[in-house]
């Protein structure tokens, strides 16, 4: 396979595991599925011939792909392994490795390479709970789930919410040609039933439920559990962002970063608002700093800005209160409307976007 079939095969599997649409990608509703994952090689023809797949889906099967892969039409990628199998190991032509771990048990293993971690059962789910938790009071993130080799799976049903997840995003077909979104996930339908009934009946199972996505865990994972520790926890999305904002600064070299919110903030925090203003807001800028600098975070841009500490902090000010006038009780007025306008004109408004939360 050359070079851009490999890079692009590999894309396709990080954002299937991850259950996030690739930026720019063509996938839509009436196009099939962007990343198509089986179980079994003999489910290969049946896929192909059905529209659960499009003319850019890239499609992975067990064992050797098809020679034909110049025609036009969906890409298909053979693998060794398995996708599904917690501590197994996915190869693509003995060049690309990818561990896949469940996540109570991934503290105890070495990131040797790119790895998934899942939550596939309760205990997974708890673990996680408790490593966001940890967070959150105490502002220290466990060392594996923020190294820049390890991406979590599944986060849409963690808390971040269902936007850029779905079928138009990624199919699983298992052993016994069940569909869903992920090995842990709950039935879509068959391949027979056709993609619009399986985007359908995802879409039933999320208008119903308190905090979707309900269909990525649901094998794994009661929904009332679920549910239920979404609900005591609204800020999960905004655990998430920052998971991924601090294994971007280690991609960097950079140890020891801190988040303002988790644990502890970079300034004094202003006694202005009871609740706030970034507490639970998932799309909010994150303000992280170590000893050097600080770093502003925009997590749907996927930017960071380096910015001194001083300027860290009038961030954060702006952050907690919500509003100029809210800060500039705080700091100066000026400083703080130049820092606002600086972040504005750059596309990472330092207000609320008004989307709390996931899932809410």
């Amino acid at each position: 396979m050359d070079g851009n079939r490999m890079s692009a095969a590999r894309r396709h599997l990080m954002s299937w595991g991850v259950g996030r649409a690739r930026p720019g990608g063509p996938e839509g509703r009436h196009a099939g599925a962007a990343t198509v994952v089986l179980e079994e090689p003999r489910h290969l023809a049946e896929v192909l011939g059905s529209d659960l797949v499009g003319p850019h889906t890239v499609v992975l099967v067990p064992g050797r792909a098809p020679e034909n892969q110049d025609v036009p039409g969906p890409f298909v990628v053979g693998y060794q392994g398995s996708l599904s199998e917690p501590g197994g190991d996915l190869s693509i032509d003995d060049s690309f490795f990818l561990q896949t771990q469940d996540y109570a048990t991934s503290p105890y293993m070495s990131v040797i390479g790119a790895t998934l971690v899942r939550v596939t059962e309760e205990a997974d789910f708890d673990a996680f709970l408790a490593d966001a938790d940890r967070a959150r009071t105490e502002g220290g993130f466990a060392a594996f789930v923020t190294d820049p080799a390890v991406q979590l799976a599944d986060v849409s049903a963690l808390g971040a919410g269902p936007a850029g997840d779905g079928p138009a995003t990624r199919l699983y077909v298992g052993q016994g040609r069940e569909l869903s979104t992920s090995p842990w996930g709950s039935r879509l339908g068959l391949p027979e039933d056709g993609f619009a009934s399986v985007a359908d009946a995802w879409d039933r199972a999320n208008t119903g439920a308190a905090h979707p996505c309900a269909v990525a865990l649901g094998d794994a994972v009661p929904e009332d559990v679920r549910a239920a520790a979404l609900t005591e926890r609204p800020w999960l999305g905004r655990y998430l962002a920052a998971l991924a904002a601090v294994r971007e600064l280690r991609a960097r070299g950079l140890e020891g970063v801190r988040v303002s919110g988790f644990g502890g903030r970079l300034a004094p925090a202003p006694a202005g608002p009871s609740r706030p203003a970034d507490a639970d807001d998932a799309g909010l800028p994150l303000l992280l700093w170590t000893d050097e600098a600080a770093y502003v975070h925009a997590p749907a841009a996927g930017r960071t800005f380096r910015v001194g500490l001083g300027a860290g902090a009038l961030v954060e000010t702006l952050l907690v209160c919500g509003s100029l006038d809210a800060a500039a009780e705080h700091a100066g007025r000026d400083r703080l409307a130049e820092v606002e306008a600086f972040f504005a004109g750059v596309g990472v408004p330092l207000r609320s976007s008004g989307l709390l939360g996931a899932g809410t």
